[in-house]
């Protein structure tokens, strides 16, 4: 069979887009057929072997239905065991690469994944589409897809899934990493990004895939500097040097500082993650093209993605059999962890709710009803500008990082939209709440020092978009709105000093820390995390109630 490259070149562009994207065109009935298909088969693969019969608990479902009705949920810990061992004796299919993601501390250093070949080669095809939907502008337009792909390497390495992302694509295009993949592996994350863009200067740039927060914090830097740039190691560079003065010729017809658009000329930008919601307007502003929102998992590899209208995220119909736990059923589990929650099919599910994923690997995969931990929200049953007949989905939160106030709830989301609301410039933050207290605690490092009346704005700013962020939640909550005059909800900010988040980072390092536990996670950090955030915090800012006589109430520590 032809790789995407090959019918690129060709000029076999239908055959190119029905190969990576012909999913976007079937219905719904279309969409479940080929989901019961590959289930029927993966289901042979899991009855012959050693896993499947320990995590189906010997049941042997042929059907969709006695799938449903005989094999419980898992979760990493009926794997652990095994997959840490990386036995491949037991599983479906011995012909596997491991991939890895962050574990859970205290329970296991990480979490190890097998990925067949034969799954690697269908995944390689829906990435490849990804990047067609990130630069084209309707179905079948192949005009701004390169030959040949320059890369920036802005991922973890491999065996990280994003690394395995950047090399399964190699499979169907030839791709120049920025740096090489070899070569970056080899680097720490911040020399990659640096070496990366040098080298962009030289080679151009058609895409980057990773975190939009790196895009943006790159894409200061340039602005920031561009009035103070050192063209002489460039000199003997020509292409560096033409792409230096061709931007800031474009910033000075445009009368302002030269931005990573004058330089550059994405094709595509691809981000994955919480934070490419958050930056979306910014990664725009700075380098000229919006941001394609992926939702992938080291587990389920691109379980939905984007299309050309930047709406909503529409699911992939091979790489996983995909089930659905309503969020009613989710907290009753929560609340009886012996209830098994009922689960919903993609036909069934209903647009405006929220729900659990819970996925199956096809293509001898591993994973038996996995509860991946992330909650999605359907958007809509179908995208009515691109005629699209799937069910349409946005990311929601961790099924693990809600902070529950009674009177407002709030998301690891919520929280970081409402940080980019004020305007305020941070380096990094994190938040948590004691059991028992109506406290919002929020740690915040200032990028820059304020002033006594700047951090008094903050503090008003912060708990007006909190508010806001959480109103919606609070709105279907029960709570009626005299109870919530009468519950003091308190937004605690500290202000940390700058460089405490880099001391962190610091830290775990000397303690040999892996990359994925390098920094401390935005929402409820450990006890540990904590005392070194706080170890030499200034103040604390006060802000009370959800009211209109909001007052604030400075107290130094």
């Amino acid at each position: 069979m032809p790789t995407a490259n090959e019918l690129l070149r060709q000029g076999r562009t239908e055959e190119l887009w029905q190969m990576c994207c012909g999913f976007l065109s079937l219905n719904i009935n279309e969409f479940m057929a080929i989901q019961r298909r590959l289930l029927e088969q993966q289901l042979e693969l899991l009855n012959n072997s050693p896993l499947g019969q320990k995590v189906m608990h010997g049941a042997r479902p042929r059907t969709l239905e006695e799938f449903r009705r005989l094999v419980p949920l898992t979760n990493y810990v009926d794997y652990a065991e095994d997959f840490m061992e990386k036995r491949e004796d037991i599983l479906p299919e011995k012909r596997v690469t491991w991939v890895r993601t962050s574990g859970r501390t205290g329970d296991y250093p990480c979490k190890w994944i097998p990925m067949t070949d034969v799954y690697a080669e269908h995944l390689s095809k829906a990435l490849y589409g990804v990047g067609i939907f990130s630069c084209c502008r309707d179905w079948g337009d192949t005009d701004r897809i390169p030959d040949d792909t320059k890369l920036l390497y802005g991922v973890a390495p491999r065996p990280y899934i994003s690394g395995t992302f950047a090399d399964v694509l190699r499979l169907q295009t030839p791709v120049k990493s920025l740096p090489s993949l070899e070569e970056a592996e080899k680097l720490t994350y911040e020399e990659r990004i640096s070496k990366g863009f040098q080298e962009a200067l030289s080679f151009g740039l058609d895409y980057f895939f990773g975190l939009s927060l790196v895009l943006v914090k790159v894409g200061e830097k340039v602005r920031d500097a561009s009035g103070n740039i050192d063209v002489r190691p460039y000199l003997l560079k020509p292409k560096a040097l033409f792409r230096l003065s061709r931007g800031f010729i474009k910033s000075l017809i445009a009368r302002r500082r030269m931005l990573p658009k004058d330089i550059w000329s994405l094709k595509g930008i691809i981000g994955s993650g919480v934070d490419s919601w958050v930056y979306k307007e910014k990664v725009k502003e700075l380098w000229g093209r919006n941001p394609l929102d992926l939702y992938s998992c080291t587990e389920g590899g691109v379980i939905a993605t984007q299309t050309w209208d930047y709406g909503g995220m529409t699911f992939i119909p091979n790489l996983n059999f995909l089930e659905f736990i309503p969020e009613d059923e989710l907290l009753k589990s929560q609340m009886d962890r012996s209830y098994r929650p009922k689960t919903r099919l993609l036909n069934e599910i209903e647009a405006g709710q929220t729900y659990e994923i819970v996925i199956t690997s096809f293509h001898g995969g591993a994973l038996v009803r996995y509860r991946v931990g992330d909650l999605v929200r359907i958007t809509s049953l179908r995208n009515e500008k691109l005629n699209i007949n799937i069910p349409q989905m946005a990311f929601e939160r961790r099924t693990d990082d809600l902070l529950n106030f009674m009177v407002i709830k709030l998301s690891e989301k919520q929280i970081w939209q409402a940080m980019e609301k004020t305007g305020f410039a941070y380096e990094d933050w994190a938040a948590y709440k004691i059991p028992g207290e109506p406290v919002l605690h929020l740690l915040v490092e200032p990028k820059q020092d304020v002033s006594e009346q700047d951090k008094k704005d903050f503090s008003e700013s912060i708990k007006t978009a909190i508010v806001e962020s959480g109103r919606s939640s609070y709105e279907d909550s029960g709570v009626q709105e005299d109870w919530r005059d009468t519950l003091d909800f308190v937004v605690d900010v500290t202000l940390l000093n700058r460089g405490t988040f880099a001391r962190y980072i610091r830290i775990k390092q000397e303690e040999g820390a892996d990359l994925a536990h390098l920094k401390p996670p935005h929402i409820n950090p450990p006890e540990k995390a904590l005392n070194i955030l706080l170890a030499d915090a200034e103040e604390t800012i006060v802000v009370t109630k959800i009211t209109e006589k909001e007052k604030v109430k400075q107290a130094v520590k």
